[in-house]
């Protein structure tokens, strides 16, 4: 049973979770698509959501209509959400199937491609897929790991659009 527990005490403790009261580092370069390029100073006074992605992880594709719903439900003048596109296979890396996976998805939101893990590793990131949700000052307020937490992010986010 001790053997069972572990793996799950130690992927609750994350190094994501650092991050939380802390200014979010700037993104990398990277290639915009269904945006111009974003950075996290400009975008100062905004609600960020931040979604560290890949197309072929079934973890990931499992929270995208999630994800969706909080761009539809919050998208605006407060709010911003990008996914980071960071690849776990080579496929993953060309930008015509980055494309076609995300006109299929139907998402419509900011993506930046992290081909080269610059984001990711700045981020010191770990998981597919990842959430930092960025206060209007630029603090990292919320980092859920992995599948659900879908209502409690959703609350964090509406709090942080409440703040003045």
């Amino acid at each position: 049973m001790k053997a069972f527990l572990m793996p799950l005490l130690l992927f609750s403790i994350a190094p994501s979770n650092d991050w939380i009261g802390k200014p979010a580092p700037e993104l990398a370069d990277g290639v915009w698509i269904n945006s111009k390029p974003l950075t996290l100073s400009a975008l100062r006074g905004k609600v960020v959501v931040l979604e560290f992605w890949t197309f072929a992880c079934w973890n990931c594709r499992n929270t995208i209509p999630y994800v969706k719903a909080w761009h539809e439900k919050f998208k605006g003048d407060d709010f911003q959400l990008i996914g980071v596109h960071t690849p776990e296979f080579a496929r993953e890396k060309v930008l015509e199937n980055v494309k076609a996976e995300i006109k299929s998805l139907g998402i419509e939101y900011a993506v930046m491609t992290d081909n080269e893990f610059k984001t990711w590793r700045l981020c010191k990131q770990e998981y597919w897929p990842c959430v930092y949700v960025i206060d209007k000052k630029g603090i990292i307020r919320y980092v859920p790991i992995g599948e659900g937490k879908y209502d409690e992010t959703v609350s964090v986010i509406a709090k942080l659009l409440a703040e003045s």
